[in-house]
């Protein structure tokens, strides 16, 4: 090694200066332990709220490039998958490390439509929801009880059973999706078409009414195949960690799943395309878009689907979002707030208060707008997120429980409160 493969740390509080070794750029937080100023001392711990400048695993899923603007799935550019590629086939690469063969695609499209069928007790447990359920909840309690049906699901050392479990998800988690939708609407529920694509299937749960076969528009959906692309995986965020901390326990992979998805049920997560929409509809007209612009400029208004917290330049999944867009829109007939959304970006990337800011449209200024154009109502929006991550949350789980250096999470804590109190009874507590 080299000098500048070291980090040196000298300790103002005892003089005793340390080397840490610096390995990919990073040193172990363990390492800082033995720091310390008497020999009880449990030594020095890094505080990190949010984990903002901490890794939590070595990963070979998906590399993301925030200031260059770079997102690659196993090494292959988001942009050539996403023009090139189905979802099923990005799912296999994402998971098992490597584009599939044709006879391996073949064999990986038939098992996962081997299994899109749920049990009929998972309908009646559907069933048992408010009309009015929020589906995104719908989705998290069945997928989670989805672990009840199969004996072996915490059995993760078991490659065959592993699999199975994986084609599983991959392939109910659509059905239950749907599912969802049509309980809201008070509608029954349609099964699994397989003689239909990956993404064609879900269509026909979701919209499918009187006609002796759903044909989706074409256009519609390679679009939706699109988006469910660009959604597949995006490195540690909030709903991965959630699945990797579970999975850590070796809970089975439909409660890890449930986990993350219970993550990107949160606003901050799930919901930013939908307030886009909010922030699209408030404006209400285009004439209203540089008085909105002000606003934002004063503090008054809130840009939403702007900037990101990874991404300091154009997000590279918001260019290709944006032609899917036009695709569905052709197909579908356009929006006004459409009209908006292209309006609020030009002025936007024209401005040098939102340019200089590195304020550049996210993958989420433009899915609320194509969901909305399918005839979705927003709650389902971040259950298509959900849907499409599915495939990520799996690959990261199956790589963490088989990373020999991963243990079950137990982070740290500052303790700040009260010591030493002494207990007094009712009368005494004044």
């Amino acid at each position: 090694m080299t000098e500048q493969d070291f980090l040196t740390v000298t300790d103002s509080r005892t003089g005793q200066e340390y080397t840490i070794p610096i390995t990919d750029g990073t040193i172990r937080s363990t390492d800082l332990r033995q720091i310390k100023v008497s020999e009880s001392d449990h030594g020095l711990i890094s505080y990190d709220p949010g984990l903002l400048n901490t890794a939590v695993a070595r990963s070979r899923v998906t590399y993301l490039d925030g200031e260059a603007g770079v997102l690659e799935y196993r090494g292959y550019p988001i942009e050539q998958l996403a023009a090139n590629a189905s979802f099923l086939e990005v799912a296999y690469l994402l998971i098992y490390g490597h584009l599939p063969s044709e006879g391996e695609l073949a064999g990986w499209v038939e098992d996962i439509s081997m299994h899109t069928f749920v049990h009929e007790n998972i309908k009646d447990f559907m069933q048992g929801f408010r009309y009015n359920a929020h589906p995104m909840g719908m989705l998290l309690a069945s997928v989670g009880a989805l672990s009840t049906f199969y004996a072996d699901a915490n059995v993760w050392d078991n490659p065959g059973s592993t699999d199975l479990h994986i084609r599983r998800l991959i392939a109910k988690v659509p059905t239950l999706a749907a599912f969802a939708h049509r309980h809201n609407l008070g509608l029954p529920y349609v099964y699994p078409d397989n003689d239909l694509s990956y993404t064609a299937n879900f269509l026909s749960m979701l919209f499918k009414m009187s006609e002796r076969q759903y044909h989706p528009d074409p256009r519609v959906e390679r679009a939706l195949e699109t988006l469910f692309i660009l959604h597949a995986d995006h490195e540690q965020n909030c709903s991965t960690t959630a699945v990797r901390v579970v999975g850590s326990s070796h809970a089975d992979p439909y409660s890890c799943v449930a986990a993350g998805i219970g993550a990107l049920y949160g606003p901050l997560h799930g919901g930013a395309n939908e307030a886009v929409l909010k922030m699209l509809v408030r404006i209400g007209d285009i004439g209203n878009v540089p008085g909105f612009i002000d606003g934002v400029k004063q503090g008054k208004e809130r840009l939403m689907g702007f900037g990101h917290r990874v991404y300091k330049s154009y997000d590279p999944r918001a260019r290709l979002i944006k032609q899917a867009a036009d695709d569905v829109f052709e197909a579908r007939g356009t929006s006004p707030l459409l009209d908006i959304a292209l309006e609020l970006e030009k002025r936007a990337l024209e401005d040098d208060y939102f340019v200089s800011r590195k304020l550049y449209p996210n993958v989420d200024f433009y899915s609320g707008l194509i969901y909305q154009a399918l005839g979705l109502p927003q709650e389902m929006f971040p259950v298509l997120f959900a849907l499409a991550r599915t495939s990520g949350w799996v690959a990261q789980w199956l790589e963490m429980v088989h990373d020999r250096e991963q243990k079950i999470v137990r982070p740290l804590q500052i303790y700040t409160g009260d010591r030493g109190l002494e207990y007094k009874s009712l009368t005494g507590r004044g």
